[in-house]
């Protein structure tokens, strides 16, 4: 797989395949919604905020944006990743020592872990540290998880902030937030963004984008090609990407260097863009 890849990439002259699904910081496109998203998760992790939300649809670029916030951490900064966090009460404390590098004894109490997570807090802050706890995916956390989570920063004392959260996950997970139960939590929340889908011009503008640093001297994609696949993915960057990538395949395969409307109406056609919403509700007779 990975020659005939090659072949792609020389067919149309790249250094490197431009659209794939992987989260990649390199090729991340600096639209203004992630400008400003970035903005908050610096604001609210360089100010102390208990609590920074950055919510956006799925493939919307947040897990790319947070792996270029995790490359510019300084050393002064402990970071904990938690990607999927499920289980008890005790469970999420395990997660959480384990994403910080601690031990969590199997046959340890809830009061035992919570100890060693409070001991690491202040050993940190002793040192010059900051803790920063970054949940992924966390729109699958429950309320009963969020709250514990809000008592975690409970540890903070006065103006001393021994730890900071920062919550990435769908739009179902500020609609949770909303809830009644966890109004002490949003309260917390002091910085917070969401990430919309791109619009016509956007979508174009990132296209052209990626394929500048893999590498492309000119546009590989014809203009209403651009505004097609726009229409068809809703302007999420993650169904851009796989649309782009399968209309460059189809393009190689058909020994063309430019991405047609016409190429693009191939793949679509041919049911290669696979994804929930790609294909319209059948209606009855």
């Amino acid at each position: 797989m990975s020659g005939a890849l090659d072949i792609y990439t020389q067919h149309f002259g790249l250094t490197s395949r431009p659209f794939t699904l992987v989260p990649d910081p390199d090729f991340l496109f600096w639209s203004p919604a992630h400008k400003r998203a970035f903005a908050m998760l610096e604001y609210g992790t360089l100010t102390g905020a208990p609590i920074t939300l950055i919510t956006g649809e799925v493939g919307a670029g947040k897990t790319t944006l947070l792996h270029k916030f995790l490359k510019g951490i300084g050393e002064d900064v402990r970071i904990g990743l938690i990607s999927n966090a499920h289980g008890s009460r005790g469970e999420l404390l395990r997660w959480v020592l384990m994403a910080l590098d601690q031990t969590a004894d199997r046959d340890a109490t809830y009061v035992d872990l919570f100890e060693t997570f409070q001991k690491y807090l202040i050993s940190e802050y002793a040192a010059g540290n900051r803790v920063i706890l970054i949940f992924d995916e966390a729109q699958n956390l429950s309320i009963e998880t969020l709250e514990e989570l809000r008592m975690f920063t409970n540890i903070n004392s006065n103006k001393d902030e021994l730890l900071q959260l920062v919550l990435v996950g769908q739009p179902e997970l500020r609609e949770t937030i909303y809830r009644p139960e966890l109004r002490q939590f949003a309260q917390r929340i002091a910085a917070s963004f969401h990430l919309d889908a791109m619009d016509r011009q956007m979508v174009g503008d990132y296209i052209a984008h990626r394929l500048r640093v893999a590498g492309a001297t000119r546009n590989l994609f014809a203009e209403v090609a651009c505004n097609r696949i726009h229409e068809k993915t809703g302007g999420v960057p993650r169904l851009v990407n796989q649309l782009c990538d399968l209309s460059m395949v189809y393009a190689f395969t058909k020994n063309q260097k430019t991405v047609t409307l016409t190429t693009v109406e191939e793949v679509l056609a041919d049911g290669a863009f696979f994804y929930a919403g790609a294909f319209p509700e059948e209606t009855a007779d």
